[in-house]
């Protein structure tokens, strides 16, 4: 039986390491929300909400739904990885997925989500860092993961919650 994970968090704490290294160890399909958001010119922030639009998330997802299904209904299971700052867009995928489902909040102090984001390729900033982490922390879904410690044990307690093969 297929399923999906969800793996969110703010920026910097480690979700797409941790996602991409499930993905692998599952041979499961990775999303990048977030990519796919830039991809598709989704990525802006709503000058007055100053984060990007929920409706902004459910169209990327509304796009890739389809296959995703696809991808579900051949036993295939499916890694999102993404901030997932809205609810609303989580409970948007689990209830246009009908399959079994697992969330994961990533959770790290501000200044280790600074201190990882700085030593990207691509630096987003401590002020991006800062309102993401605020955006991503207003509340917490599913299951909570400590980022803090090694690669190996963040996944190891995230395959504790999976099925077994």
């Amino acid at each position: 039986m297929s399923y999906f994970v969800i793996i969110r968090g703010p920026l910097g704490c480690g979700k797409s390491t941790i996602a991409k290294k499930l993905a692998e160890l599952l041979h499961a399909e990775y999303v990048s929300t977030d990519s796919l958001l830039e991809k598709l010119g989704l990525d802006k922030a709503d000058h007055y909400e100053g984060t990007i639009p929920v409706k902004n998330f459910i169209e990327a997802d509304e796009m890739i739904l389809p296959d995703i299904k696809k991808k579900l209904e051949e036993g295939r299971n499916v890694v999102f990885d993404g901030c997932f700052q809205h609810k609303a867009q989580i409970e948007h995928l689990i209830s246009n997925l009908s399959a079994a489902h697992y969330v994961f909040t990533l959770k790290a102090p501000l200044e280790v989500c600074i201190e990882r984001d700085s030593k990207r390729k691509r630096v987003y900033g401590k002020d991006a860092a800062r309102a993401v982490h605020n955006l991503v922390s207003r509340f917490d879904y599913g299951i909570i993961i400590d980022v803090t410690k090694s690669l190996d044990k963040v996944i190891q307690e995230i395959l504790s919650y999976l099925p077994k093969p």
